[in-house]
This record gives structure tokens, C-alpha cells and sequence, in this order.
């Protein structure tokens, strides 16, 4: 062999070792899915902060239940019976007082997680007061989500109905202590 000849072998076998590492690279790289991640101890504190929440929840409406409603200066306030409901009448002045902003009478805007546009798809769906909102499952509301097309599939509507049903309730301060909480579903 000439000089010439081992000249070229010394570029070309560690030029051909490059390109034959990076193509198993990637292809290995490629193979690892995002599922073979494992998030077991994540997910065991997100449950376990998920079932704190839910009794905290299920004590606060029994709560609720056993107390009579009261205004804005302690006072008690008659409900309303509505097939087992009760509504507090709204109260425009508590609800700005409590929440930081202007409210009007079912805006289904001011449950955490509701814009302008889901708003319009609970609407096309007959979905138009908190009273309504607060009746609906969260698979029923997944499904007006749906209605709108992929891009709405990254909201989480579980505690839709129970926002709304503070909402209906005339419940501001416990309403905006929640969502003070959970300010975007981020604890």
C-alpha cells in the first residue's frame, strides 16, 4: 500500500465510526419513549394530596350543610329551596369584596380554569349559570372541552362544577380562598 492509500484510511474509518455512533445514537435515543419515564412517586403524592383535598372538601360541605348561610356582616340569610339547593340571593358587593374584582351574576368566567371561549362552549351546550355548572359531572364537562378541538384538552375541569357551585351559593370567601390555593391548578 502506498502512503497515499493509509493517508485516506485515516480519515475515512473515523469519519465512518462517527456517522455509524450517531445513527445508533439517535436511533436508541429515539426508542426511549416518554412513558419508560417513571413518575410512580410523583404520582403517589399528587394522590395522596388529591384524597387530602377531597376530604377537605367533603368536611366543608358537611360543614356547610349543618351551618345557616350568612351575609356579609354575620347576619343570617334565608336560602332558597331549589330541589335540595340552596342559594344564597346574589350578592354583587360580597362577591367584589371577596374575590378582588366585579362580578356579575353568572359569569361562568370567574371559575378558575374559564375563559371567554370555554365559557361560549359551556353555553353552546345550554351550560349558562353556576346553578347549571354546579349539576354537571366533570365527564360532561371533559365533553364540552372536547367540543372544542385539541387545544382545549390541557384544561382540567374536575372542580368546575364545585367552583361554581360556591358561586351559586353566594360561598365568595370560601370560593376565593380556594382559588387562592390552586391559582392556575398549581398548588
Amino acid at each position: 500500500m502506498s502512503n497515499e492509500n493509509i493517508n485516506i484510511w485515516c480519515w475515512i474509518i473515523p469519519a465512518l465510526v462517527g456517522i455509524i455512533a450517531g445513527i445508533l445514537g439517535y436511533l436508541i435515543g429515539k426508542g426511549k419513549d416518554a412513558a419508560s419515564i417513571d413518575h410512580s412517586s410523583e404520582t403517589k403524592v399528587l394522590e395522596a394530596e388529591n384524597e387530602k383535598l377531597k376530604s377537605e372538601l367533603k368536611a366543608c360541605l358537611e360543614k356547610q350543610s349543618d351551618s345557616p348561610a350568612q351575609d356579609t356582616e354575620g347576619v343570617p340569610v334565608a336560602k332558597l329551596d331549589h330541589g335540595g339547593e340552596q342559594q344564597s340571593p346574589f350578592n354583587a358587593k360580597a362577591a367584589k369584596a371577596a374575590l378582588g374584582r366585579r362580578v356579575k351574576e353568572n359569569d361562568l368566567k370567574i371559575v378558575e380554569g374559564i375563559g371567554p371561549k370555554i365559557e361560549g362552549l359551556f353555553h353552546n351546550f345550554n351550560i349558562k349559570t353556576w346553578k347549571d355548572l354546579s349539576e354537571v359531572s366533570t365527564v360532561k364537562c371533559q365533553e364540552v372541552l372536547n367540543s372544542g378541538g385539541k387545544r382545549y384538552r390541557i384544561h382540567d375541569p374536575a372542580s368546575w362544577p364545585m367552583q361554581a357551585k360556591m358561586a351559586y351559593q353566594g360561598q365568595w370567601k370560601e370560593l376565593a380562598k380556594w382559588q387562592d390555593k390552586h391559582k392556575s391548578g398549581k398548588f
